[in-house]
Parts: structure tokens; sequence; C-alpha cells
């Protein structure tokens, strides 16, 4: 009897798994049907083709990290001000020939 219920536990558990990876065909299907579509309009509309993407600036990747208002313990290179320039001394500008 122990035989013949771990058999019927495999064999649910297989039809699981089956029912699991068509249903991930099946939605991998439909997505790639509605990104066709989508390029195939595009092209029919003469607009460029453009891939899914998710935009994120590489600068503000991280900001969900900081705390609101927390300043910086160590110095950063962005934080000086882009306006002086001309403040840089220890630097001495390359001659051209």
């Amino acid at each position: 009897m122990p035989t013949i219920l771990s058999f019927v536990f495999r064999l649910f558990l297989l039809a699981a798994g089956l029912v699991f990876a068509a249903s991930l065909a099946v939605v991998f299907v439909i997505v790639l049907a509605l990104w066709l579509l989508r390029a195939g309009w595009a092209r029919l509309t003469g607009r460029p083709v453009m891939p899914f993407v998710m935009r994120m600036h590489p600068r503000n990747g991280f900001a969900m990290y900081r705390r609101a208002g927390a300043a910086s313990r160590t110095p950063r290179a962005d934080a000086a001000p882009l306006g002086r320039v001309g403040d840089v001394t220890d630097v001495e500008p390359k001659q051209r020939f």
C-alpha cells in the first residue's frame, strides 16, 4: 500500500510540474506575441523598434539606500559646485605642440 501511495504522489508532483511548465510557456508565448505585434506596428508606422527597458539613471540607482537628509561622511567628487572649475591649482595644463 505505501508503494502505491508513493507512486500516486510522484505522479501528482509530475503532473503539477508539467502544468506549471505549460503555464510558463503560455505566458512566454503571449509576451512574445505582444512584443512582435508592437514591433510590427512600429515598423508599419515607420518608427524605430525599441526594446522593453527599465529606465533608470545611473546616479540615482542606489538612491533608495540613502537616508533622506543625511549628509555624507566622506567627501564626494560630485559634491563640488560645477561653476568653480577655476579654483583648481594643483593641476598644470598639458601643452600641445
